[in-house]
């Protein structure tokens, strides 16, 4: 295990805290802050200054939620659990305790520092640009914190999946929209909603390599309590629905080129064949799901693409 000291040239260090920031994981927050960007775009001239300082608070509270919850899922057991055949680039973990980039104690002041920084930029907007933001912004750090953490433990107590549609669709996009417009239009909300369906579809997907360990650990994520075969038509539901939800979007007053967010369903449909497939074998073969992974998050970020570029071009 790494010492608890920190040293700014230790490159276990640096590559520890880019695990916590991962990129890919990013994409979820960037992709709903591009929907309700384009939400406000199209009712008013964007702050890109103040759009620069939301980023920035999302994003640190995002790798805040990975650094923290790293700790949890060590202590629960989960980490040490998954198998080397079990990880792939999109599940498994981040692995700094575990890989011995950083000890348990430094993985904690990485989420403190991580933390201040999401909360100094919360309060900055808050302070000098709008403070009703305060309170999505409470309730987005608490479902970040206690995703993982007592005594709420939301993943651990089956809520997870609930945690990240209301994150990753309403949450981020109406607080996006609101620093930029002073209010939470109806039409960002109900645009969100199905983002949020479709990132919930890349956690689902994410879950069957973790699903043999998290069961061991007492983690009972909807996979594990479905079942794979069940959870496998279940992801197929949600692409399902939240493509309907799409569809009914211009019933609601919004324009029609808000269909544009259709854009990802033909990649949400060629991952939802190839899970049935995967699990549909004797095994689980864990490597028969990466492709399945990545045409999940090339389906929910054209989704964000189209939904963001329907908002604009109908506004």
């Amino acid at each position: 295990m790494a010492p608890a000291s920190i040293s700014i040239h230790d490159s276990d260090f640096w590559q520890g805290v880019y695990r916590l920031a991962d990129p890919k994981i990013t994409l979820a927050s960037a992709a709903s802050m591009f929907v309700g960007a384009c939400a406000a775009a199209a009712h008013g001239d964007i702050s890109w200054s103040w759009f620069a300082i939301t980023a920035f608070g999302i994003v640190c509270i995002e790798a805040a939620k990975n650094a923290s919850g790293e700790i949890f899922d060590w202590d629960s057991g989960t980490d040490q659990a998954i198998q080397a055949e079990e990880r792939t680039p999109f599940s498994g973990g981040k692995r700094v305790i575990v890989e011995g980039l950083l000890s348990r104690r430094t993985t904690g002041l990485v989420a403190a520092v991580f933390y201040f920084l999401g909360g100094s930029a919360g309060m900055l907007i808050v302070v000098v640009r709008e403070p009703s933001v305060i309170w999505l912004g409470l309730a987005g750090a608490a479902l970040a914190f206690f995703y993982h953490a007592p005594p709420l433990g939301l993943v651990y107590r089956g809520f997870g999946e609930l945690a990240v549609a209301i994150s990753y669709g309403p949450i981020i996009a109406s607080g996006t929209y609101l620093v930029q417009r002073g209010n939470i239009g109806r039409d960002v909300t109900v645009t969100s909603a199905p983002l949020g369906l479709a990132i919930v579809a890349f956690l689902w997907i994410n879950e069957f390599p973790d699903s043999r360990a998290d069961a061991l650990a007492g983690k009972p994520t909807l996979v594990v309590r479905l079942g794979h075969q069940t959870a496998a038509i279940g992801f197929t539901v949600i692409i399902a629905t939240a493509s309907a939800m799409v569809v009914a979007l211009p019933a609601l007053g919004l324009p029609r080129s808000i269909w544009l967010g259709l854009a990802g369903l033909p990649f949400g449909i060629a991952a939802a064949r190839r899970l049935r497939r995967v699990v549909a074998a004797s095994t689980l073969e864990v490597e028969n799901l990466v492709a399945a992974q990545g045409w999940k998050l090339m389906s929910f970020l054209l989704m964000a693409l189209g939904l963001g570029a329907g908002s604009l071009v109908g506004g």
